[in-house]
């Protein structure tokens, strides 16, 4: 309670979007309802991009991802059956992972998801004409894979969740997580081996063992967490995958687990993704997870934190990305490092900006260290999704050399969903920074009062709402006014506190507008 009291003795105004400093969106397809994105970045060429949606699209560009090609993926063995993955190997071979769904009659003993498919590009990702799998084991399903490559051996490394039988609620049925590697480019892979030692339900939900994220370290080193009953979980390999650890490490509880709600979204979870900074830079070696947890409360997700510095071995208490004082949800997020800088970003979507828990809009936050966050709004448009749409389970991100371009999507008013990347690299996010102007002024510190006047300057007309909340109570929300058309020049907004009912105490005000919001501390003292 003290570092609140603390925040109350200056006026402060903290704002994350910059109206006039819009980063360059591209749309790239809004063909057979993508969702559920992946993006890849050449690491020996970042001209060249791949990028995939379920079902079976793929997308390539060869500038940058200012333009993009579509084709549908195929491979006539295994069939393609979404879950995309993308990765370039360190030939420059272009790689999309993605779940099977087989016709018996071309593949003898086969069945619905029972293996992970690797096609594979030789033309820097215009065609996909090869085709291999791995995970086979009778009929059970094999899903929520993830791979990486060691960039010193060019070895692939995936792990993923194996469920006896897929949404069952019979105890006897589990979910484990299952690891393998291929020296061979894909083609051949090592005998899947079975990497928890505490199990899940099948289900599909809070426990099930899912969302098992790999990554290599310096010294080909494998890092995998993932999320379930036992909540963020980790395991290692310190030989390249040969022998891991007997039993996963627990990093921290999940708060009501990986599997929550979001108004307007059909389906969503707070899944992990990891990360290893093998760049030479101050952090080299440190192990980075990230994911979305209800730890502030049931509707107010948020996104945090946590890494290591020692292979694993402790962790961080957990650091939150996104804190916002009018509670707002931040949810499905995704994290990359680059392997140049060693700089972390994470990339989700947020709707701080809005008083209606539906208008949604996509920030990245950027940190050199892990620990200092700046963050930037990325798309151009805000949306609302429509429940009766599936919308995905993942979004994507992928930074080479400070070049930066995520994946996700959006909805339009028809319900019609697209896919997006932005063109982001150092320049664009000093500039982002550099031309923020702010629409509303507001004058002083305000205390408590029976009648509050809060007087403030508009630069140009807005519609304005202006809401109350507490710090810490995410379920305490009231709205003063709601689409107030303000004039230019100086205004003055009264708050019966006792209309209201809102007893002498702290408090926040947001004022949301434009896109965009601001707020100050109402302090009783």
């Amino acid at each position: 309670m003290s570092s609140v009291k603390t925040a109350f003795i200056s006026f402060t105004v903290l704002c994350c979007n910059a109206i006039f400093a819009q980063i360059q969106n591209i749309k790239i397809s809004s063909q057979f309802e993508p969702e559920e994105v992946t993006i890849a970045i050449n690491p020996k060429n970042t001209q060249q991009i791949i990028a995939g949606a379920n079902l079976a699209s793929y997308y390539y560009s060869n500038d940058a991802g200012f333009t993009w090609q579509r084709n549908g993926l195929t491979c006539n063995e295994f069939n393609v059956y979404g879950d995309p993955m993308v990765f370039w190997d360190t030939a420059q071979t272009a790689f999309y992972m993605h779940l099977s769904f087989p016709n018996p009659k071309i593949t003898p003993g086969a069945s619905w998801v029972d293996r992970i498919v690797l096609n594979r590009s030789t033309d820097f990702g215009k065609t996909y004409p090869n085709c291999s799998a791995v995970g086979k084991n009778e009929k059970k399903v094999q899903d929520k894979h993830w791979a990486c490559v060691d960039e010193r051996t060019n070895t692939f490394h995936v792990s993923w969740t194996q469920f006896d039988v897929y949404e069952s609620s019979d105890p006897k049925d589990t979910s484990i997580i299952r690891y393998s590697h291929s020296k061979d480019g894909g083609l051949t892979w090592a005998e899947p081996k079975k990497i928890s030692a505490f199990t899940g339900d099948c289900v599909d939900s809070d426990n099930t063992v899912e969302g098992a994220t790999p990554c290599v370290g310096p010294n080909g080193e494998i890092y995998i967490a993932w999320a379930g009953p036992k909540g963020l979980v980790f395991q290692r390999s310190l030989d390249g995958g040969t022998t891991f650890l007997k039993e996963e490490k627990i990093i921290t509880s999940i708060k009501n687990g990986w599997d929550y709600k979001i108004n307007g979204v059909q389906r969503a979870n707070g899944l992990p993704f990891t990360a290893c900074d093998n760049s030479n830079g101050p952090n080299r070696g440190r192990i980075y997870v990230c994911w979305g947890d209800e730890k502030n409360g049931e509707k107010n997700k948020d996104v945090f934190l946590v890494y290591s510095d020692d292979k694993g071995e402790t962790w961080t208490e957990p650091i939150l990305i996104t804190y916002r004082p009018n509670h707002k949800e931040q949810f499905m997020p995704f994290m990359t490092v680059d392997q140049k800088t060693g700089y972390v970003y994470v990339l989700y979507y947020d709707r701080q900006n809005y008083a209606d828990n539906l208008s949604t809009d996509l920030y990245l936050a950027v940190s050199k260290n892990g620990l200092k966050f700046d963050y930037y709004k990325v798309n151009e448009t805000s949306f609302k999704p429509a429940k009766d749409v599936f919308f995905g389970d993942y979004i994507g991100l992928s930074a080479v050399k400070n070049n930066i371009r995520p994946i996700w999507m959006q909805m339009d008013e028809k319900k019609q969903l697209s896919i997006y990347t932005a063109i982001i690299n150092d320049s664009a996010l000093a500039n982002y920074k550099k031309k923020y102007v702010s629409e509303i002024t507001l004058e002083k510190t305000f205390k408590y009062a029976p009648k509050l006047k809060i007087n403030y300057t508009a630069n140009n007309n807005v519609v304005l709402t202006a809401a109350i909340t507490k710090p810490l109570d995410a379920s305490f929300e009231k709205i003063v006014v709601n689409d107030l058309k303000v004039k230019k020049g100086n205004n003055v907004l009264t708050i019966d506190s006792k209309k209201l009912g809102l007893p002498k105490g702290n408090y926040v005000l947001t004022l949301y507008y434009n896109g965009t919001n601001e707020f100050v501390w109402i302090t009783e003292e």
